[in-house]
């Protein structure tokens, strides 16, 4: 059976709960894996959730900040996870689905300057991502076997990820030392990258667009901050990329839009 995967940075659940509510009706995806979810994990919107279909929930979350969460119709069958740069901050979370781990990330945004001399926040988004390739790499121990790794990871890394390549290389997000870390980490268990095995890496795609522009859609300034990735093993299963543009443009929306794989595990 195929197993649909979404992820989303919903910028408050409990805020959004509508529009997930909405995502969930009209796509019902398996799995749908949210960050930012900005919730503790007491008043997180499970009656709503269940009442929806998604009876099997994993939820990290912390007052105003942060917070991750998985949504599955089907059966957690283990849940955990790590702590990255000494901090408390509910970044990751993982589940094993029907076989396969899926692990939910919501990387540092990292602050506007990157200099991680003069932005401490820029210097903790690069640690994290250098731990994230440590742990999946060799030597590390994150988890084996089939994986799914989806989430905001806040760097568009190739030159069409971004409206503009020229104007934002020295902009968070798109600088080259960002963009040679994360892919390092795309490198570190042979990670394919869903989006561009399906969308060629000539052609503009974009996941995020600001909310200061007047007018999102016509002004496209968009990026790829929104990523799936999964193991080579399960490559061949891959059926369907999308980015449900669209909800970027729903009442009281997030900046970003859903991102959703169809798979064969």
């Amino acid at each position: 059976m195929d197993m649909k995967i979404a992820t989303w940075n919903i910028n408050s659940v409990r805020l959004r709960e509508p529009i997930v509510l909405k995502f969930l009706v009209e796509h019902a995806p398996d799995v749908l894996c949210l960050q930012e979810t900005k919730s503790p994990d007491d008043k997180f919107p499970h009656d709503g959730l269940e009442a929806a279909g998604y009876v099997h929930r994993a939820v990290r979350g912390e007052k105003g900040y942060n917070g991750v969460a998985i949504l599955s119709k089907h059966p957690i069958e283990e849940s955990g996870h790590r702590l990255f740069c000494g901090k408390e901050d509910c970044r990751h979370i993982s589940a094993r689905i029907k076989g396969v781990t899926i692990h939910n990330f919501y990387v540092p945004a990292g602050g506007d300057v990157p200099d991680r001399e003069k932005n401490e926040k820029f210097g903790h988004k690069l640690d994290f991502v250098d731990e994230m390739t440590a742990w999946f790499g060799a030597g590390g121990d994150a988890p084996d076997g089939p994986s799914v790794l989806v989430g905001d990871l806040n760097i568009a890394p190739m030159e069409h990820d971004v409206w503009s390549h020229k104007q934002l290389l020295k902009v968070v997000s798109h600088t080259p030392v960002e963009v040679d870390k994360l892919n390092a980490t795309l490198a570190s268990r042979d990670w394919v990258d869903v989006a561009r095995a399906f969308v060629p890496a000539e052609e503009k795609l974009y996941s995020w667009w600001s909310y200061r522009a007047k007018d999102w859609d016509a002004a496209d300034k968009g990026r790829r901050l929104d990523h799936i990735w999964v193991t080579p093993d399960l490559r061949d299963g891959l059926s369907a990329y999308e980015v449900l543009r669209a909800a970027r443009g729903w009442e009281k929306p997030s900046d970003h839009a859903p991102v959703m794989v169809t798979l064969k595990p």
